[in-house]
């Protein structure tokens, strides 16, 4: 007997169900079993989206839009690479790749976070849930620039936990704001609002292109190639 369809409001309350506790493992309960938490929760939010009768068109996987995705994918990953060389060579700005929490890496962790840890534990999870589930079950509810700003909201208040030793792990931001528990507020304060701000580009490139793949290799470059340009100028 087939399940009755999921009501598209019940199935957005039931995906940020499922993001809490996820966030909670992730950053606070069993923050070594993120990979597969990442794998879990999201083949839990697909299944949401296809009970809600959503298709892999409406997640941006369709088979129609793949190529545009590796096309735009390649294009950004490749405007990302470039931005970071440019950053990476000048003294003044080579200093915003220094993280404490990679210093002590080698070169064969670098290359897991590359390659594994960073498209599946952080990509996957979050360009599947934010650009993928939510915003295409609000764009039900909504227009599309409501449903990326309501997504983008919760991608930023997703990185309240993550963000909340930033002003120590980054020599650079302890600089600018101290390592004092005010210093840290206004780092995280600052990491949610940014992040909502770059959910909203995101969403802007799931939308324009058609395909999940534009915003999830955006985003894979961003965060991996900063870890290999930060292990290459230690």
């Amino acid at each position: 007997m087939a399940l009755p369809r999921l009501p598209t409001r019940v199935a957005v309350a039931a995906a940020v169900a499922v993001l809490v506790p996820t966030n909670l493992l992730d950053n606070r309960w069993a923050g070594s079993w993120i990979l597969l938490t990442a794998v879990v929760a999201s083949a839990v939010l697909v299944g949401l989206l296809f009970w809600a009768g959503g298709s892999w068109q409406e997640l941006g996987l369709g088979r129609d839009t793949l190529a545009d995705g590796v096309r735009w994918g390649a294009a950004l990953i490749g405007i990302v690479a470039a931005v970071y060389l440019c950053a990476a060579l000048p003294p003044v700005t080579r200093g915003l790749f220094a993280d404490q929490r990679t210093d002590v890496l080698s070169g064969s962790e670098i290359a897991f976070k590359v390659l594994v840890a960073v498209p599946v534990g952080t990509v996957l999870l979050e360009e599947t849930a934010f650009r993928g589930v939510l915003f295409a079950l609000l764009c039900r509810l909504r227009t599309a620039t409501t449903a990326a700003v309501l997504s983008s909201v919760l991608f930023g208040l997703w990185h309240i936990l993550p963000s909340l030793h930033l002003n120590q792990e980054k020599p650079t931001l302890g600089s600018l704001f101290g390592r004092s528990v005010a210093g840290a507020v206004l780092v995280d304060v600052g990491a949610v609002l940014f992040t909502a701000v770059a959910g909203c580009l995101l969403c802007w490139l799931r939308d324009r292109s058609g395909s999940l793949l534009a915003p999830m290799a955006l985003h894979w470059a961003v965060n991996a190639l900063g870890y290999a340009v930060g292990f290459l100028l230690r």
